[in-house]
């Protein structure tokens, strides 16, 4: 079962991806699907994204652009159900860039500390 939904969040994150590179909407940023994670009854389905640089009308993008991109997952997956589509940011990017930073930081520290 585990094996059938990875498969399931995989073509679902494919077909979101393909249809966000398409969207024309000045309020989305550079945006990258990361994940989806589908409810085990196929109803529901979040999708993680990262944007690049400053986000600020991305969300709001993606959430008026979700009736397309379900449609989009009807025509193109064979499901018994087309999930409704959550998005969420995807915090592990920024996460990991903190600390990457933090990292940075001590290294710099430790070099000054020495001479």
């Amino acid at each position: 079962m585990k094996e059938r939904m990875r498969k399931v969040n995989e073509v679902l994150r494919e077909v979101v991806a393909e249809e966000v590179r398409d969207l024309v909407d000045p309020r989305l940023g550079f945006v990258t699907i990361t994940a989806v994670d589908t409810s085990p009854d196929l109803r529901s389905a979040t999708v993680f994204y990262s944007v690049l640089g400053e986000d600020d009308d991305s969300a709001a993008a993606l959430k008026s652009a979700a009736p397309r991109i379900q449609a989009a997952i009807n025509r193109q997956v064979r499901m018994k159900y087309t999930p409704r589509l959550t998005f969420q940011v995807d915090e592990a990017l920024a996460q990991g860039q903190r600390i990457n930073e933090l990292l940075h930081s001590l290294a710099a520290e430790d070099e000054s500390e020495e001479e």
